[in-house]
């Protein structure tokens, strides 16, 4: 291992399981009218019978054992452990690839496309596109831990990110994501600490409107308007309002959800079923295995507040730190149709040098999960122009 480097084996101790288990068999359920679905927001009787699966079938295991098949490593920033997949290609050409996870996300949104980014050839494509992976955890989320003070901003992220590359022996690396990963890796390039990142991937870039415009609009296609109006819809019906309440109050509801794991999936699930190209029924995109490796990794490390806290610390940045400058690395963007948020090319280009932008088919918030197929292949067919 390289130094400042020590590997990471996940196994959550039995006990941790068998309470899970107890609390979901006492979980006390809230009344809901016959019929009414989702209207007022999870719907009861979809949440008990994940919440059965969860509580009778679920396998734990199952995930500790693909998570460990990766190989898993750990370091230590400023006394805050930073966990990372590391899963490293045969093809001795790959490339680094830092790749963050998002809200309300963990290092499991990407395990259908780790394999394929690291051995491409054993999935029918060129050994010239291969990627030594690493997916870490953004601290406070997952296996990360709990942030373990105050500060953890996007700033202290991106440098403990650069960090963490700097001692897996990577000097220069692609670096990708989406939501909190794009907002990461954007600010890796900004701040300077990403020196070696030669190209940026993001799924959800960030943009602003011309400045001055009477009609910020002008000269949108039909497509970029209704991204825009999209996402006006989220506000309007509450499917964001996470937004406002972690970055104003991030610890009121974690107390109820770090309490109850049936809340805690109530939350989580009923954002990636309003964020997903899933036309309402979160399971035409994801398993309840999927859903609950995501939701028990919040769980088991106890990080539903210090993931919350992280919108807190990014508004106090926002508010402190001098304006960004303009990011000139080489930028790629795929924009997925349901995505939470889609923002104009145009808009985008004020913050980014963009040579790739892919309008998607298919697929919404967590399109590694969603569409792994269309992920891997826009993502290596961006890099190839910067290896």
């Amino acid at each position: 291992m390289p130094a400042g480097i020590a590997r990471f084996e996940l196994h959550v101790a039995q006990g941790e399981l068998d309470d899970l288990r107890e609390r979901l068999a006492r979980t006390r359920w809230l009344d809901e009218f016959p019929g009414s679905g989702w209207a007022y927001g999870t719907s009861r009787s979809y949440l008990e019978e994940l919440c059965r699966y969860w509580q009778e079938d679920f396998d734990w295991r199952a995930c500790e054992a693909r998570l460990n098949s990766f190989g898993q490593v750990a370091t230590d920033v400023d006394g805050q452990r930073i966990h990372a997949i590391h899963a490293r290609s045969p093809e001795p050409g790959a490339l680094p690839l830092l790749l963050v996870h998002g809200w309300p996300g963990s290092v499991f949104e990407f395990e259908k496309v780790i394999e394929p980014l690291r051995d491409p050839v054993r999935f029918g494509g060129s050994a010239g596109d291969a990627f030594h992976v690493v997916c870490p955890s953004i601290p406070g989320y997952g296996f990360s831990g709990p942030t373990a003070g105050p500060g953890w901003n996007v700033r202290r992220i991106s440098a403990a990110f650069g960090l963490l590359m700097q001692r897996l022996g990577y000097q220069r690396y692609g670096a990708a994501g989406g939501d909190w990963g794009a907002i990461i890796t954007t600010d890796l390039v900004r701040s300077g600490a990403g020196g070696g990142v030669c190209a940026l991937y993001l799924t959800m870039p960030a943009g602003e409107p011309p400045e001055g415009s009477a009609d910020p609009e002008a000269g949108l296609s039909d497509g970029e308007r209704q991204g825009l109006r999209d996402w006006a819809a989220h506000q309007a019906a509450g499917t964001v309002i996470h937004l406002p309440l972690n970055t104003t109050r991030p610890h009121t509801l974690a107390f109820a959800l770090n309490d109850s794991p049936a809340g805690l999936a109530a939350w989580l699930v009923e954002m990636f079923r309003s964020f997903s190209d899933c036309g309402g029924d979160v399971e035409r995109r994801f398993t309840k295995d999927e859903l609950l490796a995501n939701v028990t990794t919040y769980w088991l490390t106890g990080t539903i507040a210090s993931a919350a806290r992280l919108y807190a610390e990014w508004a106090e940045q926002k508010r402190t730190f001098p304006r960004p400058s303009r990011v000139q690395v080489p930028t790629g963007c795929a924009i997925y149709p349901r995505d939470v948020r889609r923002v104009p090319r145009s808009w985008a280009e004020r913050l980014y040098t963009i040579t790739h932008w892919t309008q998607m088919p298919a697929g919404g918030h967590f399109p590694s999960l969603e569409e792994p197929r269309l992920f891997v292949a826009d993502l290596a067919e961006f890099f190839r122009g910067y290896r």
